[in-house]
């Protein structure tokens, strides 16, 4: 009922099967007449050839196409589309994650998380390592606990903590298929014991005081 209406029509998805084709012929045929498509989300969102018919009829007004089902790989490759050459049509080159400033901002995003991993253990955003982020408590030190992912590991690294009375202010645990990652905050004067029967552990693949 909204394609009837909208003047305009701006496509910002993700590419997932529910998106793939998620506009085509059916769809542009719905769209209000002299209307205005947009796509800046992926190049299987939009079925090409419907919409450069309706372009050609002028049934939309126009379009501004970003992304594309197969898009060039280098300056070398040649650019084909049905879209190319229409008057009513505004192709652009899919390259915002490549300019200077996108670049740059990548670099900053890169350090600070690098930063934040290395002095209190946040993880955030990792792609290949369980995601943690737990809050600094003031006078406690915080122990890192890497492990494999099998069943009971985390109950023997609080059984470390239990049998030595050893109270733990806060702990966060997160997997993912093959690896596990914990941060403990616990009182300083038992660091450095717990270190070392935390690396003694089954399953241990690297612990350490991170301060």
């Amino acid at each position: 009922d909204l394609l009837a209406e909208a003047d305009v029509v701006s496509l910002h998805v993700p590419e997932t099967k529910a998106t793939q084709w998620m506009i085509g012929a059916a769809e542009i045929a719905a769209m209000k007449p002299g209307s205005v498509l947009i796509n800046a989300s992926r190049g299987t969102v939009v079925e090409i050839e419907p919409l450069a018919e309706a372009l050609r009829q002028r049934t939309l007004l126009g379009a501004a196409i970003d992304v594309f089902p197969v898009e060039p790989r280098s300056n070398k490759d040649v650019f084909e589309s049905p879209l190319r050459g229409l008057d009513n049509v505004i192709l652009t080159p899919h390259v915002g994650g490549s300019t200077m400033e996108a670049q740059e901002n990548i670099g900053v995003e890169v350090a600070e998380k690098l930063v934040k991993y290395s002095d209190n253990g946040t993880s955030t955003s990792s792609v290949n390592f369980p995601e943690v982020a737990l809050p600094a408590h003031p006078g406690k030190h915080r122990l890192l606990h890497i492990h494999r992912n099998v069943p009971g590991v985390l109950s023997k690294i609080n059984k470390v903590f239990s049998d030595n009375h050893i109270n733990i202010a806060a702990q966060y645990l997160q997997t993912n298929e093959a690896i596990g990652y914990v941060v403990i905050d616990i009182d300083a004067e038992h660091s450095d014991m717990a270190l070392a029967k935390l690396l003694k552990v089954p399953g241990t693949l690297r612990s350490r005081i991170l301060f």
